[in-house]
């Protein structure tokens, strides 16, 4: 995949969308594109953070350690942002993540990272109401989990 597809596949990212081309160009020049077979992991709970990852093509899952072992908490697809918080809380990894599928991920830096909520406003707007997000449907499952016991 060359330079200026990956400028259209960011284009099509809602963290992304309102980003100038310019900036664009630059993100995907500077990110690493990384890809992963089925099985492997992504990431390891409690791994230093180091980087965020925008899935560009696969599906992934989250998983959290418990006494019980992993529990699946969430589904990763194209165009979902992880390993944010343990960049912007500068905490170790809350999550594994696994290839579901073989997946092509996009690897931000944590300066690039802090680059890009730096420049733009519309990307922290952006981070800001998926993490909203996620709260509210970890919140549930919580709630949920509690109920059924």
């Amino acid at each position: 995949m060359g330079l200026q597809e990956e400028i259209i596949l960011l284009r099509n990212i809602p963290f992304f969308s309102k980003v100038e081309a310019s900036k664009l160009k630059l993100i995907a020049f500077t990110s690493k594109r990384m890809e992963f077979k089925a099985g492997e992991y992504l990431c390891h709970q409690g791994d230093e953070g180091k980087a965020a990852y925008i899935l560009m093509a696969g599906i992934a899952d989250v998983m959290i350690e418990s006494d019980n072992g992993l529990i699946n908490i969430n589904e990763l697809r194209e165009n979902d942002l992880f390993g944010e918080i343990s960049l912007l809380c500068d905490i170790p990894r809350t999550a594994s993540v696994q290839a579901k599928t073989d997946v092509m991920s996009l690897c931000l830096s944590k300066e690039l990272f802090f680059r890009i909520l730096e420049d733009s406003p519309h990307v922290r707007i952006e981070l800001m109401r998926e993490m909203a997000q996620r709260l509210a449907m970890m919140t549930n499952k919580l709630r949920e989990a509690t109920q059924s016991k």
